[in-house]
């Protein structure tokens, strides 16, 4: 994981105008959320390995997912670029069971926080000033 700065780290605004422009910039609501953080995503790379997050905190109102309508306002955290780096192919060690293949349908990232190369930093750095430069306070 590398942090990077951004002119967008510790601004307060509605989650829908978060929501909205980042979604115009291929980003979604990260699968990680919850009533009270969580963070948008884009994938970088064609594997989806390599992503650049924006984590957000919710200072007042309520969060409900990725919905039109909510009064939540977000602090937006210090975005990051992480690779995952996954086992490709079959998992040898996997065990049968009728519950657990409806709760692990994948496998665990061998390495959740892999080196990132710079490409990917500079990538992800370059990506976010973009956003940042279109970025407009509601």
């Amino acid at each position: 994981m590398v942090p990077l700065d951004s002119t967008l780290q510790g601004r307060e605004e509605p989650f829908e105008h978060v929501r909205s422009y980042l979604h115009e910039h291929e980003f979604t609501l990260g699968g990680n959320w919850d009533y009270e953080h969580g963070s948008f995503d884009r994938y970088l790379d064609e594997g989806h390995k390599v992503w650049l997050r924006i984590p957000f905190e919710v200072t007042s109102g309520v969060l409900d997912g990725d919905t039109d309508s909510t009064d939540a306002f977000v602090r937006i955290g210090t975005p990051f670029v992480l690779k995952h780096v996954y086992n490709e192919g079959l998992d040898h060690e996997a065990q049968v069971r009728t519950f657990g293949a409806l709760v692990d349908q994948f496998q665990e990232p061998l390495d959740k926080d892999g080196t990132v190369e710079d490409k990917w930093v500079d990538q992800a750095a370059s990506l976010l000033r973009e956003i940042e430069r279109g970025y407009t306070t509601p």
